[in-house]
């Protein structure tokens, strides 16, 4: 467990270290290329290190009984990550711009209505559901890891931002908001207006999950008999 441990904050640490405080003495060292490389090979080394180390630690007991509710609250949970997850792919000016500009829709609507960070939050909320449904030392040490990193790193993200394109970034951060649902409740933005391809998208992603997680919630013996 200790080892789970020790990878997880160094697979947090690096990515942090070399997002922001390191990022700018090694691409002056290394071009943006020779960086992105050199990011890439950390990410998946501490990455690998940290899933061999779960893979490798015990599995302890429960820290609560997990039911039928907890599942069914983890799942209505990962209906909305996966919406917010597959709507930041399209219209999202914090994705990296090939042109090295920055630039923000005139108005927020669908997932970005909800938050400006909706791919960071899907992960925070994974992180969550994970938590809820599989209390064991290990997997929460994970899930802590990656809600860790995505919060904190949509943070971070907000402030080179605001360092790079001041203007606009600004004036993106007062129609949007941080936290889920905030800009909605102060009247900056209005819900609704999703594409297809966050609703269509996002319940593919959320079915193809489930399945995949029907005998993990012991639900697959009761399905068989049910169908039978």
């Amino acid at each position: 467990m200790t080892m789970v441990l020790i990878a997880a904050v160094a697979f947090v640490g690096t990515h942090f270290l070399l997002s922001h405080p390191l990022r700018g003495p090694l691409v002056a060292r290394l071009g943006e290329k020779g960086f992105l490389g050199l990011y890439s090979l950390v990410a998946f080394a501490t990455l690998g290190w940290l899933v061999v180390a779960y893979r490798s630690a015990s599995v302890t007991d429960m820290l609560w009984q997990v039911g039928d509710r907890l599942w069914a609250v983890a799942s209505v949970t990962m209906l909305l990550a996966a919406i917010l997850l597959m709507g930041s792919f399209v219209g999202n000016p914090a994705m990296p711009d090939p042109e090295g500009g920055l630039r923000a829709p005139a108005e927020a609507k669908g997932v970005f209505a909800i938050t400006r960070h909706p791919m960071m939050w899907s992960f925070a909320l994974w992180s969550i559901s994970h938590i809820l449904v599989y209390p064991v030392a290990k997997n929460i040490i994970l899930a802590l890891a990656i809600l860790i990193l995505a919060l904190v790193g949509a943070a971070l993200q907000d402030r080179k931002k605001e360092a790079l394109k001041a203007d606009v970034w600004t004036q993106w951060e007062a129609r949007t908001s941080y936290w889920p649902f905030a800009a909605i409740a102060a009247g900056r933005a209005r819900f609704g207006r999703f594409g297809m391809h966050a609703l269509a998208g996002g319940l593919v992603v959320w079915l193809a999950a489930t399945w995949a997680h029907i005998p993990l919630a012991g639900w697959d013996a009761g399905i068989w008999r049910w169908i039978g």
